[in-house]
């Protein structure tokens, strides 16, 4: 299906400031769906969550537009139509893939983008731009028997009841995926210079997004046994994670809370060697604030991009036969944490998650785990026979 409408990045021209927009074939905005994306905007979204959601709400209205449907009056059946359409049209090929390979996007996926579609419709309907009843013949009232970690039900049980999307794929939580931590120590091995050394061993030590990672600013590495002298009364070795709306390379962290996180001493080495290596390279000409820059392509000192991650991840992987992510690296350090017996609470603050309920993916027990658990069983009904 050729895009009736498609998502757009846009450059402010007097502040340089980025944003999404949806735009038609004659490059006219689409109001609506500027608006939700402005209001995403205002709440403090990421612009990765407003790139994102841009894309998907442009699917919903090329699909409406191409199947006839008025999307504003739209009812159960054509959602229902959009819904299957999702999981059964075949996506655009890649070279890669295969001649003749098809693709398809998973339930999960599906289900992400009927979500996106259904928010967009609450927040027309709350600014009077679509009728109300549309809303209402999406959700439904359901009453939670069981509370998710976190959830306040309050003092009568007032909030039991929410409003649930009618239309839902049946998608088992799955566990993320991780590497071993040796497997990040081969990683930080392959790598060839230290710039890259320090990013892979910081991550995988932190377990900070990658987002989060290339926002650092230099004064937020405080790798002294006192920083008591930079003004920070945080003892020992640390990193601040400090979200910044204007980053030259678009890293944004996405959590809107300061925290610190301690490191390992293996860091402050790790630093040191790229400071170094970046300051014979750079010489008198580093002006860049930021921690991780341009040292071996130009332009030589401009911050490091999403891509040139993409890029260093993907030679790795190549290189040490295993598949190779950044986000891998933050799922082992959570995974290894929670194994070690760190509390929940302390692994979710490490991670920056605000609720408890985004701790459950890491929670998935390993071979072992189960073993030990049945044989601790067996023993403890043999000594009470």
């Amino acid at each position: 299906m050729s895009a009736v409408f498609r998502a757009e990045r846009a450059v402010s021209p007097s502040d340089g400031s980025v944003a999404w927009v949806v735009i038609d074939r004659d490059y006219d905005l689409h109001t609506e769906g500027c608006a939700f994306l402005g209001g995403l905007r205002g709440r403090g979204r990421s612009v990765n969550t407003e790139r994102l959601y841009a894309g998907r709400v442009a699917l919903f209205l090329s699909w409406s537009a191409r199947d006839g449907v008025d999307w504003r009056k739209v009812h159960l059946g054509q959602m229902v139509r959009f819904k299957h359409w999702l999981v059964t049209t075949p996506l655009p090929s890649r070279r890669r893939a295969g001649r003749g390979v098809e693709r398809f996007r998973s339930p999960g996926t599906a289900d992400a983008i009927v979500g996106t579609v259904c928010e967009f419709f609450r927040f027309c309907a709350q600014h009077e731009l679509v009728d109300p009843q549309v809303v209402a013949r999406l959700y439904e009232p359901r009453y939670l028997r069981f509370l998710p970690p976190g959830f306040e039900a309050g003092e009568a049980d007032e909030f039991r009841t929410v409003r649930s999307r009618v239309l839902k794929f049946a998608v088992p939580e799955a566990p993320f995926e991780f590497i071993e931590p040796d497997q990040i120590e081969t990683l930080t091995q392959a790598t060839s210079n230290p710039r890259d050394r320090f990013l892979v061993a910081l991550v995988g030590m932190t377990g900070m997004r990658i987002g989060e990672a290339l926002g650092l600013y230099r004064e937020d590495m405080h790798f002294l046994a006192s920083s008591r002298v930079l003004g920070c009364p945080v003892a020992g070795p640390h990193v601040h994670v400090r979200r910044r709306e204007d980053n030259p390379n678009g890293a944004l962290a996405k959590s809107r809370f300061h925290r610190w996180i301690p490191v390992p001493e293996q860091a402050a080495t790790l630093y040191a060697d790229y400071v170094h290596e970046r300051g014979c390279r750079l010489a008198a000409g580093d002006q860049s604030p930021m921690v991780f820059v341009n040292l071996y392509r130009p332009p030589l000192g401009e911050p490091v991009s999403y891509q040139n991650v993409k890029e260093m991840f993907d030679r790795l992987s190549r290189s040490v036969g295993f598949a190779a992510r950044p986000h891998l690296l933050r799922h082992t350090a959570a995974t290894t944490w929670l194994r070690q017996g760190s509390a929940r609470d302390t692994v979710q603050h490490l991670l920056g998650h605000v609720s408890p309920a985004s701790m459950q993916p890491y929670l998935h027990p390993d071979e072992g785990d189960l073993r030990c658990a049945v044989e601790q069983g067996a023993e403890w009904a043999r000594r009470t026979r």
